[in-house]
């Protein structure tokens, strides 16, 4: 067994269960339509071209491109309009020496046309004729065949997010249903005698749960299915009791609470009693969130959280969130990109430890600052006041007024 409190860097707990987690999920087919955030278990594989067609990119007139070749405002090239091509149609129009045929946007071309003349380079003649003013290119404003999609071609790659952008373009390609990674189910598990329901009036001594709630929407965030178990006692059996129910039927699980070195603290008991090799980490360098256990059973990541809810919060989004993403099918975790800010008070900070502070942003003079929000970290209020978190490497003394800061944003995939 580790020696507790033997604290690592987040990224090291984060390394230490990643090398260890090889159980896949099974995939399931779903409707495209339906797949947005979904992981992808295989690759999607156009099974045709896109377009299928020539299509006009613009409106104007379908025409031969060389009729139009030395077209100028002073001796521009007259042109006989043959019909239309309305869009959504089959062309029925065919194109010899000297003539056009009105083109839509997005509709095919003419038989016999490469090139469109967009509608601001002519001038009407008469209902038959047009002049052209200005020469086009064989292809010019023509979306061909194929140019965006190839037969065969992989438009999604395996392990990949799926984005509203690929939603349309599978439904472009008619690809209506899509082979993706099933959702982890994340059990949750809040622990303490002092615990009672959100919708109960709390006695002196006594606190609502909330952790689980929080925890449960920063797993929903994630793309995961939280699984919510009614308050434990602070009694071992019990507490065994419910983690080997929920660690059956989930694939990740977290208790909440029970994770501090005291007498009563018998979270990492309970999850070595789940499976080899149990805890590996218990105790990760930063502020606040130091007393954290990490550790895997029978290839199931476990987590016990600290207690407070804004220590659940900091190590959840450090430590927990790239292991779902890991067990959702995805090589990396989706990119959040920060936002820098100018910090507007001192921050102190202990080197050897990595500190995270809630701040809120606003703007002064066009500037975005980001200002602390200070508070203990079972102040739940700290994070609701706030906009994101910055963050103190553990090799720093602190940062000062004026500086710029990364905030890294609440609610991030």
């Amino acid at each position: 067994m580790p020696e507790f409190f033997n604290t690592v860097a987040p990224a090291d707990a984060v390394a230490a269960l990643k090398c260890r987690l090889d159980r896949r999920l099974p995939s399931e087919p779903i409707p495209a339509v339906d797949s947005l955030h979904r992981v992808t278990s295989a690759l999607v594989i156009s099974t045709e071209e896109l377009p299928s067609f020539a299509r006009s990119s613009m409106d104007g007139y379908s025409v031969r491109a060389q009729d139009t070749y030395g077209a100028s405002e002073s001796l521009p090239a007259l042109l006989t309009v043959v019909g239309d091509v309305p869009t959504g149609q089959q062309s029925s129009v065919s194109l010899r020496i000297g003539e056009a045929a009105v083109a839509y946007t997005g509709g095919m071309l003419a038989q016999g046309a490469d090139a469109v003349v967009m509608i601001e380079r002519t001038l009407t003649v008469d209902e038959n004729t047009i002049e052209v003013t200005s020469p086009v290119a064989p292809g010019e404003n023509v979306v061909q065949v194929s140019e965006d999609v190839e037969l065969g071609d992989v438009v999604l790659p395996s392990a990949h997010r799926i984005r509203s952008q690929d939603v349309g373009g599978m439904l472009a390609l008619g690809i209506t249903e899509v082979e993706v990674v099933r959702k982890p189910r994340v059990a949750i598990i809040s622990t303490g005698d002092e615990l009672v329901m959100p919708d109960e009036t709390p006695k002196p001594g006594q606190v609502r749960d909330i952790n689980s709630y929080t925890i449960a929407a920063r797993v929903t965030e994630c793309g995961a299915v939280p699984v919510t178990y009614d308050l434990v006692p602070d009694n071992f059996e019990a507490q065994l009791a419910v983690a080997q129910r929920a660690f059956d039927s989930a694939d990740v699980l977290i208790f909440s609470a029970g994770s501090s070195l005291s007498s009563r603290d018998m979270t990492i008991d309970v999850l070595n009693r789940l499976g080899e090799p149990g805890a590996l980490v218990h105790g990760i360098s930063i502020k606040p969130g130091k007393p954290t256990i990490v550790g895997i059973a029978k290839g199931k990541p476990l987590f016990g959280l600290p207690g407070n809810p804004v220590s659940a919060v900091v190590v959840f989004d450090l430590v927990v969130r790239p292991i779902i993403h890991l067990v959702s099918g995805l090589t990396e975790s989706p990119v959040w990109p920060p936002v820098m800010a100018i910090l507007s008070r001192d921050v102190p900070s202990v080197a050897g430890r990595e500190d995270h502070i809630p701040v809120r942003l606003h703007r002064e003079n066009g500037i975005l600052c980001a200002e602390p929000v200070f508070g203990k970290s079972n102040l739940i209020f700290t994070l609701v006041n706030s906009d994101g978190m910055m963050a103190i490497p553990m090799d720093d003394g602190g940062r000062y007024a004026g500086e710029q800061v990364e905030v890294r944003l609440h609610g991030g995939p």
